[in-house]
């Protein structure tokens, strides 16, 4: 990231399912590949998931948007099951201008509360809002996967 600071998008929700399980969906490849990608978020097709799941881990995410493929990856920085997740994001490859999602979870009645907060370059500005619907999007992708039968 340059020497501004970084632009910082936020996205809040609440679910029903414990903490663990929220906190657990981010590091389980087939449970990514329910809410985060795939025909269940958008027209696209998940070709790939591949995830190293421990600090200094790495992963990819291959999917494909009509004919053009895109690989989303990150390095893990921060694992403190099941409250708190860190990583780097980027597309295609690993970069100086990569982006950090922070991910903090916390205990709310029988559910629980998730804050996503997205740091990226502040000449990527503009994205902000897309970044912000396309993280809204994904998580109320996972809210109904925890509600779809046979998933309790």
């Amino acid at each position: 990231m340059s020497a501004q600071p970084p632009v910082r998008v936020r996205v809040v929700r609440q679910f029903s399912a414990s903490p663990e399980r929220v906190f657990d969906a981010w590091l389980d490849p087939h449970w990514i590949g329910r809410w985060m990608f795939g025909p269940g978020v958008r027209d696209e097709e998940v070709l790939r998931i591949v995830n190293d799941a421990r600090v200094g881990g790495t992963f990819s995410f291959l999917v494909r948007r009509k004919t053009q493929e895109i690989d989303h990856v990150g390095t893990y920085l921060a694992i403190d099951r099941p409250h708190h997740l860190v990583f780097t994001w980027a597309i295609e490859k690993e970069t100086a201008e990569l982006s950090r999602v922070t991910i903090d979870i916390v205990p709310r009645g029988t559910g629980c509360e998730l804050t996503l907060t997205h740091e990226v370059d502040p000449k990527w500005a503009e994205y902000a809002g897309r970044t912000e619907a396309g993280w809204t999007t994904m998580l109320g992708a996972l809210a109904r996967a925890f509600d779809a039968p046979g998933t309790a």
